[in-house]
């Protein structure tokens, strides 16, 4: 497949033998090496230092002479990346896109007016002292109140532990109190018992005054250090809130309601192909409805900077996108370490060479929403359009930090796979057809079929099956039982 016509490879969607000949657009190519599904095969040659071009951009410079017909990966394709880039002035706002609204779904309502997909109560620790109690409490509540669940009376009871609040100073500990306060936010949670310790560093008291206001009605908070027996005044809130939540049902919800996070982990060469493009145009149609939109993994921008900034609608957005990439970029350097050393063995495996290849491939699932808004870490999205929020790429951080943002759902594409779930319904999209057949217990679709059926249809059901999971069908990962939070440790402990 060539990706576009100012390409200068192709990608394999099949193994190629040694020697066999396949249609590059302009007559036949013959590889001159095996080429695994998913790699790159040159178009024409390249020179040590020639741009070679993907998706009509570089993703990286010959590191060695090249010549039509040849593998092209890590042994020959070096990035082009460096340190902190001097981005250029706001050129003006694009127009709008022209994908249709999607359809209405049926959520849980909120006092405060946002929908939720979910109607679940969360057990949260503010140290990681408290996180086995949590996570032990939510577990036995789930099989005390087991009628209530399978009678949808209420979607579960989870407990989040995490080890972290406590041996953390100034805005480590900030960070990790602001995801904490920010996740107790989220609509999906119609109540939250918040449990701390009693001597740690992140204060029940400060924790929640960092929850907004609109939300601490559904706090039911206690300090395990306190007299009596800690896990019966628990039981006694889980019980309370089961109570009040159980008589809550859904409504037909609009779709400018839907607040949708935008995640890739595992990726392989096919997800810039198939499932991340499928992803960006359902996220058109998300920002056409009046949706909320978040995306994050900033290091996994590195490289495809200029689409994402042209969509910013102002130049102070504009401006501030620029300046997150740049301190993070900076954040690398301090520590010692190359921007470019992003792509995981996994990545490189599945046919991905250098960061610019897997970012080109990567913010396409963000479609051509406008960019309306630019947050940091623990901050909430409440722009319609989409976000762009402060996290790194690693799946368990940046998941967490996109339900701490408010996002009700997660579209999480992947090309190698991957079982973990989130606080809110994570929806794996499988790139390739192989991996949703092999692991038909992660997968909840798959992307792979835009290879093989025609792309309206494949649109058409990821719609349907995502506004089914937002109404509440279960995911792979809900069925399985595997969520977990993670929060992003950025100084020292003491």
């Amino acid at each position: 497949m060539r990706c576009h016509a100012d390409d200068t490879v192709l990608v394999a969607l099949r193994d190629i033998a040694a020697g066999e000949t396949v249609e590059a657009g302009d007559g036949e190519i013959a590889a001159r090496s095996p080429i695994r599904s998913g790699h790159k095969i040159a178009l024409q040659d390249h020179a040590p230092g020639d741009p070679v071009i993907r998706y009509g951009e570089r993703i990286g410079l010959a590191s060695a002479p090249i010549s039509r017909g040849d593998h092209v990966h890590s042994h020959n394709l070096k990035t082009a990346l460096s340190g902190e880039v001097a981005y250029g002035d706001f050129a003006g706002a694009q127009e709008a896109g022209d994908a249709r609204p999607l359809g209405t779904w049926l959520g849980y309502r909120r006092a405060d007016g946002r929908y939720a997909t979910r109607n679940e109560i969360w057990l949260i620790p503010t140290v990681g002292c408290v996180a086995p109690m949590c996570e032990m409490l939510a577990r036995e509540a789930e099989m005390r109140h087991a009628d209530a669940i399978a009678a949808d009376r209420i979607d579960g009871i989870v407990g989040f532990g995490h080890p972290h609040g406590c041996s953390q100073l100034g805005d480590d500990l900030s960070g990790t109190r602001d995801a904490l306060a920010a996740l107790c936010d989220n609509p999906n949670a119609g109540g939250v018992v918040l449990i701390g310790l009693g001597c740690e560093s992140n204060q029940l008291d400060a924790m929640v005054g960092r929850v907004p206001e609109r939300s601490r009605g559904k706090l039911r908070v206690m300090r395990a250090q306190d007299p009596g027996d800690e896990y019966d005044r628990a039981n006694d809130l889980i019980n309370g809130l089961v109570r009040e939540l159980s008589g809550l049902e859904r409504e037909e919800a609009p779709a400018s309601a839907l607040a949708v996070g935008l995640k890739c982990g595992g990726s392989d060469a096919l997800s810039g192909v198939t499932a991340n493009p499928l992803l960006g145009r359902f996220s058109d149609r998300v920002a056409a409805s009046g949706g909320r939109l978040v995306l994050t993994e900033i290091p996994e921008i590195f490289g495809a900077e200029a689409s994402l900034f042209a969509r910013s609608v102002s130049g102070e957005v504009h401006d501030k996108a620029a300046s997150l990439l740049n301190r993070f970029k900076r954040y690398f350097l301090e520590q010692g370490q190359p921007v470019s050393e992003n792509p995981s063995p996994g990545n490189i495996e599945g046919g991905i060479t250098t960061l610019e290849e897997k970012s080109l491939g990567a913010v396409q699932k963000g479609g051509k929403a406008p960019l309306v808004d630019v947050i940091d870490y623990g901050g909430t999205a409440d722009e319609p359009g989409m976000t762009l929020l402060e996290a790194p790429g690693n799946d368990a951080v940046s998941s967490t930090a996109l339900a701490a943002a408010g996002a009700t759902m997660i579209l999480f594409t992947t090309g190698r796979g991957t079982p973990l779930g989130f606080p809110v319904p994570t929806v794996k999209i499988a790139s390739n057809s192989t991996l949703a057949a092999n692991k038909a217990g992660w997968i909840d679709f798959d992307a792979g079929r835009m290879l093989s059926e025609p792309g309206e249809d494949v649109d058409a059901d990821f719609a349907d099956e995502l506004l089914a999971i937002a109404s509440g069908r279960k995911t792979a990962s809900e069925r399985s039982g595997q969520r977990v939070i993670s929060i992003w440790k950025r100084g020292v402990t003491l």
